[in-house]
């Protein structure tokens, strides 16, 4: 059985990458990791903007390889709409999130929304599906905590 997450943020410097497309469902989960970052008391945090979603592996790979920062935690919203456009934002957004992950050993935790409507993004952006922003900023902050007891053994 799985124990408790650590969520301890005392001690951890986390990047928070923003994007601006869809800034009413953004802005929301924006707040939503803000209020993750101090509940759980993370020690430094700093806001990024980007453009859009497909923007956010980018500024995740400059803030992951930077040395600062702990984790970076990336905020979006894709929506379906009419086209399939959104289909190759959130995938190659998705990628590149888990590449920077990956190739940095950084954890860059993913609070893009995939929706296929408004009303899926507002409801997971503080509605009643809770706050995705909120739970990125948990994710790293476990996972940057994971990666720092492994290193240190």
């Amino acid at each position: 059985m799985a124990g408790e997450p650590n969520l301890d943020g005392s001690g951890l410097s986390i990047a928070v990458a923003v994007a601006r497309f869809n800034e009413a469902i953004t802005s929301r989960l924006l707040n939503g990791a803000l209020d993750a970052v101090r509940r759980h008391g993370v020690s430094e945090h700093d806001v990024y903007w980007v453009p859009g979603s497909f923007e956010l592996p980018v500024a995740a790979k400059h803030l992951a390889e930077g040395g600062r920062f702990d984790a970076v935690v990336c905020l979006g919203a894709v929506i379906r709409h009419e086209t399939d456009h959104y289909l190759h934002i959130a995938t190659q957004a998705a990628a590149g999130i888990q590449r920077v992950t990956l190739d940095s050993g950084v954890p860059c935790t993913f609070g893009v929304l995939t929706c296929d409507n408004d009303e899926q993004a507002l409801a997971r952006s503080g509605g009643n599906r809770g706050n995705k922003g909120f739970e990125a900023v948990e994710s790293a902050i476990e996972m940057a905590k994971l990666i720092r007891s492994l290193r240190t053994g």
